[in-house]
């Protein structure tokens, strides 16, 4: 399950899939998920992001792309890839990359953010990418051993104010410092135009997940500009 430096340099510039359902919709299914990245693929998607065990096991059969693997565990507070044995579960699952809270919060088994990240090195060749809040949280991220920083929950710890679109300014912050690992945006990016904005704004890679992927929350954008 090894991603080769080449491998992972393969995605600058690219665009990341976040294929993932909520429980309870009637796309909540591994194998349902697996086709949606298939799909994401042929249609260019460099590497796919996917949460849940079964999930992650079926895509990984069915996609010759890097996986970004995670495990939400709850809904409030550190819930994407809480602790070391959600991580190490992703990874043995055939996660390439583990995604996890990479904020400075304290984590549910009481471990730091560094030996999370390093129990997940030791205990598997994945790397792992880390879910940050601000530019505090990707400079401790990167120092406590992170692969690549994202701004996944920028607007979600209450750091920052949520912006309507990807929060470009935190994206040029992170970029500023040139912290040697790759930067990776994420969080409200909803159109084709964002994602080219956000990439410009130093981003190494784009992730998108809803405006692609969530047919509900699509179909409601469309309904709301009809009415």
């Amino acid at each position: 399950m090894l991603l080769t430096p080449e491998a992972l340099e393969s995605l600058r510039g690219r665009l990341i899939v976040s294929c993932q359902a909520y429980p309870g919709e009637p796309m909540r299914d591994p194998r349902t998920t697996a086709q949606v990245a298939a799909s994401a693929v042929v249609g260019g998607a460099a590497a796919v992001r996917v949460q849940g065990l079964a999930d992650v096991q079926h895509t990984r059969s069915a996609v010759e792309v890097p996986l970004i693997g995670l495990w939400k565990d709850g809904h409030d507070g550190v819930f994407i890839t809480p602790t070391l044995r959600h991580a190490v579960a992703v990874a043995n699952s055939g996660a390439h990359v583990v995604a996890i809270d990479g904020t400075r919060r304290d984590r549910p088994d009481g471990l730091t953010l560094a030996q999370t990240v390093a129990g997940i090195h030791a205990e598997s060749h994945a790397l792992v990418m880390a879910d940050c809040g601000s530019f505090q949280d990707a400079a401790a991220a990167v120092e406590a051993g992170a692969n690549l920083v994202g701004t996944t929950l920028a607007g979600y710890t209450g750091e920052r104010p949520k912006t309507s679109g990807p929060d470009l300014d935190l994206l040029e912050e992170i970029a500023a410092a040139g912290f040697g690992v790759p930067l990776i945006a994420e969080g409200r990016i909803h159109s084709p135009a964002q994602a080219r904005l956000a990439l410009d704004a130093g981003a190494f890679a784009v992730v998108v997940g809803t405006a692609i992927t969530h047919p509900a929350t699509i179909a409601g954008w469309f309904v709301d500009a009809l009415a």
